[in-house]
């Protein structure tokens, strides 16, 4: 009768270990696979903070434009000069950053030129500038004014003899040449640039200043 005691608490015995070791593995899988998700949590989000990093410095670098007509130029710098000061040549004509006055030019619409350098000021605060030369009819010249007024703040359009194409159209680092009005071309470009400057100021005050219309 004790000897049965003894082998029935016996394998009481290696039942609660077996139990108990069952546990123990149960246990330690349980830590092994929250461990398992904790490192893939982790190697996602590293991956993801990798390619966010890596997306936007290829932006950075290469900066394509949205419209194949346009051109990219990199800002040489946003600094200030006194009006009249010499400065080294701009990459791009018009110029679409860089030495720049204190003073911007109010938006609207205007009939006579400004210096590049008040004007770069405009991009500045994420204008765009829309400029033509002397030449162009006086039917184009009301067509770029109506697309002005459709958008009013934040867009400045002036005379420029310096153009090399009747009509030009800068903003913060953008360049859009044409010699006819290309309507659908333009809205375009304002739509992707405009209020897209390194400084958006607030704008207000937008009207036709044209002394003739």
């Amino acid at each position: 009768m004790d000897s049965e005691n003894n082998q029935n608490q016996l394998d009481a015995a290696k039942e609660a270990f077996s139990r108990r070791e069952q546990k123990n593995r149960e246990a330690a899988a349980r830590r092994r696979k929250k461990t398992l998700k904790k490192a893939v949590v982790w190697a996602v989000l590293i991956l993801a903070i990798f390619l966010v990093v890596f997306i936007s410095s290829k932006n950075e670098t290469t900066q394509e434009p949205t419209n194949s007509a346009e051109q990219f130029f990199a800002a040489q710098n946003r600094d200030h000069i006194k009006v009249g000061e010499s400065h080294p040549a701009y990459n791009s004509d018009p110029p679409t950053g860089g030495w720049h006055y204190d003073q911007p030019v109010q938006s609207g619409i205007y009939d006579k030129e400004f210096p590049d350098e008040q004007l770069i000021h405009n991009l500045e605060h994420g204008h765009v500038w829309i400029s033509y030369r002397a030449d162009l009819d006086q039917e184009s010249i009301e067509k770029l004014a109506d697309i002005a007024k459709d958008f009013g703040s934040k867009i400045v359009m002036t005379l420029r003899s310096k153009n090399d194409t009747k009509i030009a159209l800068a903003s913060w680092e953008y360049l859009l040449k044409m010699d006819t009005v290309d309507e659908a071309a333009t809205n375009e470009f304002i739509k992707d640039h405009r209020g897209r400057g390194p400084e958006n100021i607030v704008d207000f005050g937008f009207k036709d200043f044209r002394t003739t219309k």
